[in-house]
């Protein structure tokens, strides 16, 4: 048996080369690596060598009995064909799957061009039904939900209920589409259920990056529950402060705790931590704890705050805070880092200095995430906010808003509804 050799940049291209020069069977029995072409050893390239032998010709009979050669294309069905050859192919076969005879209908070349019209007309009509016509309806959509700085993935997800659950009928109705989006928004928004009666001794812990508000907020939640309003009895509040190395976050809070004749402890330990909880647990409905500003990349401190922390008892209440203007790979980034604390909503804050808010949405909806309180401002009792989806729905930009009928579908308890004198 004799080997034959051929060279190529794969093994299929060898295979065309050798059916195309020999025109008869074969069989690989070797396949190896080699650098082919180049002048003394450079500017060669990777390659293969492919070592064959021809097969024998083995004859094989039809119904008439005229022995015909097997060709190549019975060995290799995969090996691409002249294009025109296979669309001759395939014109026999349309034919012969009609019970016509191929030979005399190709035989006329009128014949053969109403043939082609026809093959290429279907071709046009798989073509065609492989493309989605988008309705202006979702291009529309799509747009509203851009503007708003809402993520990919939310926008998928909005885009596919459309198609899902709204009547090709009503999409010609884009204030009605509108008014979907926003209902389905809203639906998407969780609001941190807080109990209008909290136990005594209840802690809540403010965690989160820094320059986001934590001190300020901490005072405004001062206010909110220690003095309270004509809808919402005081409670006894006390403030504890962890963030001693701050500049002038102990004055600043010591300030607001003198205004609003609300006390302020300081600790710097999980020890300290225990005891000023266990010392004042009788006489305190509320411990409001403002912890340290860290980066949420700042793995190390993260840890050693937590383990400070911990001195608050595993019955504490922990709430993640973040500004509305982060960037929604920054809030990701930060719902992920702070997951170690276990917290229970995230309290948003600084919503006035932004105009968009589909960033924070989009995050929190995907990690599953509720809200417990909004701040706008920074003056301190005002400003603060118990989270509600209207909230939300009100500040979307562009967006066509039928308050009236968002606060029917999303009502807010008036106990919530925080005000001063």
């Amino acid at each position: 048996m004799e080997m034959y050799i051929e060279q190529g940049a794969s093994r299929q291209e060898c295979e065309l080369k050798i059916a195309e020069k020999y025109k008869r069977p074969f069989h690989v029995c070797r396949v190896k690596p080699v650098r082919i072409g180049g002048i003394l050893g450079l500017f060669s390239k990777d390659g293969v060598e492919v070592e064959f032998y021809f097969s024998p010709v083995i004859n094989k009979t039809y119904q008439t009995g005229a022995p015909v050669s097997y060709q190549v294309s019975d060995y290799y069905p995969q090996t691409p064909r002249n294009t025109a050859i296979s669309f001759e192919e395939e014109k026999k076969k349309v034919l012969a799957a009609a019970g016509k005879d191929p030979e005399e209908i190709l035989a006329n070349k009128d014949a053969q061009q109403q043939i082609f019209d026809s093959l290429q007309e279907i071709k046009e009509k798989i073509d065609t039904g492989n493309r989605k016509e988008v309705h202006p309806a979702f291009t529309r959509a799509s747009e509203l939900l851009k503007l708003n700085d809402f993520s990919e993935k939310f926008i998928n997800g909005m885009l596919e209920r459309m198609r899902k659950e709204l009547p090709l009928s009503s999409l010609d109705d884009l204030d009605a589409v509108e008014a979907c989006l926003v209902e389905w928004i809203g639906e998407s928004i969780s609001i941190y259920n807080e109990q209008n009666k909290p136990r005594q001794g209840r802690v809540m812990v403010l965690v989160g990056p820094t320059g986001v508000g934590k001190t300020t907020t901490i005072a405004k939640l001062a206010a909110i529950h220690g003095i309270g309003n004509s809808k919402r009895p005081a409670i006894k509040v006390r403030m504890i402060n962890i963030d001693a190395y701050k500049v002038g976050a102990k004055a600043q809070l010591e300030s607001y705790g003198d205004i609003m004749e609300i006390p302020v402890s300081y600790v710097d330990n999980n020890q300290e931590l225990r005891k000023v909880i266990a010392l004042h647990s009788e006489d305190t409905d509320l411990f409001l704890v403002d912890t340290i500003g860290k980066s949420p990349k700042d793995s190390a401190t993260l840890g050693e705050m937590k383990e400070l922390l911990d001195g608050c008892g595993k019955g504490a209440e922990f709430h993640l805070v973040i500004s509305a203007s982060t960037k929604t790979s920054d809030i990701e980034e930060i719902l992920r880092q702070f997951e170690p604390f276990n917290y229970r909503s995230v309290l948003l804050t600084k919503m006035d200095e932004t105009s968009h808010i589909g960033n924070v949405i989009s995050a929190l909806a995907e990690k599953r995430k509720s809200v417990s309180y909004i701040t706008d401002g920074q003056k301190v009792p005002n400003y603060i906010r118990k989270a509600a989806v209207t909230h939300f729905l009100i500040n979307l930009d562009d967006f066509k808003i039928d308050r009236e009928k968002i606060e029917k579908r999303f009502p807010i308890c008036e106990a919530d509804r925080f005000q001063w004198s």
